[in-house]
């Protein structure tokens, strides 16, 4: 995978908008995008805008990330 963030401000800290990082395969396929809000994880397959992607509650993700 390769990873990009489309907007790095110096601030490390995550705004209300939030960040947003595009995700492509190893052959430079853009796969979608990944927005980072403090609330939540939304993943936007191809084009899809952040209204239209699919929402993940952070409770939600590291529950997942840490079950069996």
């Amino acid at each position: 995978m390769d990873i990009r963030i489309k907007n790095f401000d110096v601030k490390m800290d995550i705004k209300n908008k939030g960040i947003e990082l595009d995700v492509y395969d190893t052959s430079g396929k853009h796969l979608g995008d990944l927005v980072i809000t403090k609330s939540k994880l939304i993943w936007c397959r191809g084009k899809t805008d952040r209204e239209n992607g699919i929402p993940v509650k952070w409770k939600e993700f590291i529950n997942y990330m840490e079950g069996p």
